[in-house]
């Protein structure tokens, strides 16, 4: 059941698997994600992927770097910087021209005609630019922290799909093996048939069965190839060019006391997202507050006066009268709103722990099958139909006792394939929910600080 690789190549994997899983919860609402060159990922993420044997980390790297959506999310990041920018901007200038008197009769009689040049200028009082650039940056965080959070959505998914592809592989293998043995037994029939020991009528049953393990065999190799085709859809490759996935589905990872997986879930990047979220919210309560004080309109310019020949300066101000909009409103939505964020940080928290527990729990008890298929029920079932098919041969067992043998042991394959599947989802599912590796850290490996709690 294990598909054997180079310690070294697997000591490595580990490694990068270790880097790959870590969350800077410090520094992540800080840190642009990286750029993606649109073209170049078009035209080199095929050829980028191994025609040979594909390893985790090799898998994990690929799509981080060619998957459309996470590509799509670092663009995003992008355009809240540029929202950063323009939050700092100060408002423009405003320039005015009228003219005066226009269409009065007394101007043909010499009167007075008037033409006036202004600019006006809007200042923002009350710290309005500074909130704008503090929200923007806030929303920056958060981008940052979409970014992360799917980031490690798409690890947690490339895990996932590798790990299908090594129990489709494994599956085919063992269906590979089912028709072997029901054609070796189809062999058995026919010559216990032609030296007239048994009927013709269990000829055609062991036929029958040779062809239903053919079916199964096809059915697996479907599967196998749509597992391929689900783990390079990943990074965007519709058709898959390495030839199979090298890794250990019997690996047994030794989970942490479940008091330490609840300290490590401060890595995951969905709570971390929160502080960011918080702060946020902060922000536009600080906006809000701010747009409650009356911007000042500062006017100056020039007037020229026909009748006279004369030229005066004009300057002027103009503020609004906060009598009914101070934007209590505003200000009171916003307050609400971060009351609810705080809410559902708390409510994101509790999913989270009892996500852990339920997963630990549930992971727990896969290991304790897995131990028990194959420390006594696989041995059991194999044991039993070489017994059978031992004693078919020699007329002490019927022909329904060998069929019945081999149905055992492919289901008890089955169910310790399915239980293995079963084990490696749920770590992968630990490691997303603690937002770091599971398994023995490597010499001089530590882990990326978390950061202090807000």
């Amino acid at each position: 059941m294990t598909s054997t690789i180079n310690p070294r190549h697997a000591l490595m994997g580990v490694a990068i698997v270790a880097i790959l899983f870590r969350f800077d919860l410090a520094g992540a609402a800080n840190t642009a994600p990286p750029e993606h060159d649109g073209s170049n990922r078009a035209a080199s993420h095929i050829a980028a992927e191994p025609e040979g044997e594909l390893m985790l980390e090799r898998a994990l790297v690929l799509a981080l770097e060619y998957n459309a959506e996470l590509a799509s999310a670092a663009k995003g990041y992008g355009a809240s910087e540029a929202a950063v920018t323009q939050a700092g901007v100060l408002p423009n200038p405003v320039l005015s021209a009228a003219s005066e008197n226009l269409g009065n009769t007394r101007l043909r009689e010499g009167g007075d005609h008037a033409r006036v040049i202004a600019l006006s200028q809007l200042i923002e009082l009350g710290g309005k630019r500074d909130a704008r650039v503090k929200l923007a940056e806030a929303s920056r965080g958060l981008a940052a922290w979409d970014y992360q959070t799917m980031r490690a959505d798409l690890i947690l998914a490339v895990s996932i799909a590798f790990s299908d592809v090594l129990v489709a592989q494994q599956g085919q293998a063992l269906a590979d093996e089912s028709v072997t043995l029901a054609r070796a037994f189809a062999d058995a029939v026919s010559r216990r048939v032609a030296a007239g020991k048994t009927s013709p009528v269990e000829e055609t049953k062991a036929r029958v069965s040779l062809l239903s393990a053919g079916v199964e065999f096809d059915q697996a190799r479907r599967e196998l190839a749509a597992a391929r085709q689900r783990l390079s859809s990943l990074w965007n490759n519709p058709a898959p060019r390495f030839a199979s996935a090298a890794g250990d589905l019997e690996r047994m990872i030794d989970l942490p006391r479940h008091e330490q997986l609840l300290q490590r879930a401060r890595g995951n990047p969905d709570l971390g997202r929160w502080e960011a979220e918080i702060a946020h919210r902060n922000a536009a309560t600080d906006a809000a507050k701010a747009r409650s004080v009356p911007d000042l309109t500062v006017t100056g310019g020039l007037t020229r006066f026909s009748a006279f020949n004369d030229t005066a300066f004009t300057i002027g101000i103009a503020i609004p009268i906060p009598l009914f909009d101070r934007n209590q409103g505003g200000t009171l939505e916003a307050l609400r709103l971060r009351e609810k964020t705080l809410e559902q940080k708390r409510a994101a928290e509790n999913k989270v722990y009892t996500e852990l527990a339920n997963t630990g729990q549930r992971l727990a008890a896969i290991r304790t099958q897995i131990e028990t298929l194959k420390s006594n029920i696989l041995p059991g079932a194999q044991s039993a139909l070489d017994a059978t098919r031992k004693g078919y041969e020699l007329g002490k067992f019927g022909f329904i006792d060998v069929l019945d043998a081999q149905r055992t042991l492919s289901q008890v394959r089955a169910q310790y394939l399915g239980a293995l599947a079963q084990h490696q989802r749920g770590v992968r599912e630990i490691e997303r929910l603690i937002g770091d590796e599971l398994g023995p850290a490597l010499p001089g490996d530590s882990p990326i600080p978390a950061g202090d709690e807000k």
